[in-house]
């Protein structure tokens, strides 16, 4: 392993399966055009633990949160299967800045991947979980910050970051989509700097050898608790 390279922290491990915490700022898999600094979470894991590992999933560079791996090539087959068939659950948690609806909704405003892509059907599902207004926020013109548990359904193109920001919520610390202007702000009022606040907190699925559900989650992202401080 890089020593530049802390050891990710590992959330479950078996012959099969293997699930991280990935860091902010790790890419999961090599970039096509890799830059110097590139953090991959897939060479690093590999490394850790001695075996090749085949990604399951991805996670935006800058998410954080449960981040799974087949050890064995026809088990990672399986598992890209079931993704495709909508037979794992991802849950994500976010912290946008604005008052979300109190109430549980759903987006399904479709996703263009680029310009020149077609739109394709996307779903999420979201509900609040809390709100807080930090004194640091007293003098913007949204003081609120809303805590929201995010379910998508489909898996398109930053899907959850495109549909908060499509429900005029956006994630705290996105850069690209709540600009730069606004996010610089809140980083220095919270004192979360240049992390954007959204986590894979959980991921159910039922397992490709023992059949039985397994349900991997992560740790409160540190980062989070600089908003809401009781959070578990």
């Amino acid at each position: 392993m890089d020593d530049a390279s802390p050891p990710l922290t590992i959330l479950y491990q078996d012959d099969w399966l293997v699930a991280v915490d990935k860091p902010a700022g790790h890419l999961v898999h090599p970039a096509n055009t890799p830059t110097a600094g590139d953090q991959v979470t897939m060479k690093i894991l590999r490394d850790q633990i001695g075996q090749h590992v085949h990604p399951i999933h991805r996670l935006d560079r800058p998410t954080t949160g449960v981040l799974l791996f087949g050890l064995d090539p026809k088990i990672a087959h399986q598992l890209h299967k079931a993704l495709e068939r909508h037979q794992i659950q991802k849950s994500y948690r976010a912290i946008v800045h604005g008052l979300a609806p109190s109430e549980p909704w759903h987006c399904r405003e479709p996703i263009q991947k680029s310009a020149q892509a077609p739109a394709r059907e996307a779903h999420t599902s979201f509900k609040r979980l809390d709100i807080c207004q930090p004194q640091s926020l007293q003098d913007l013109e949204t003081d609120t910050l809303s805590l929201i548990d995010a379910t998508p359904h489909t898996g398109r193109y930053h899907q959850i970051r495109r549909h908060l920001l499509h429900a005029a919520l956006p994630i705290v610390g996105d850069y690209r989509y709540a600009g730069i202007e606004i996010s610089n702000q809140l980083g220095s009022l919270l004192g979360t700097g240049t992390r954007m606040l959204l986590q894979a907190k959980r991921l159910t699925l039922t397992h490709p050898v023992s059949n039985q559900e397994l349900i991997i989650e992560a740790p409160v992202d540190p980062y989070f608790l600089h908003c809401f401080p009781n959070l578990n």
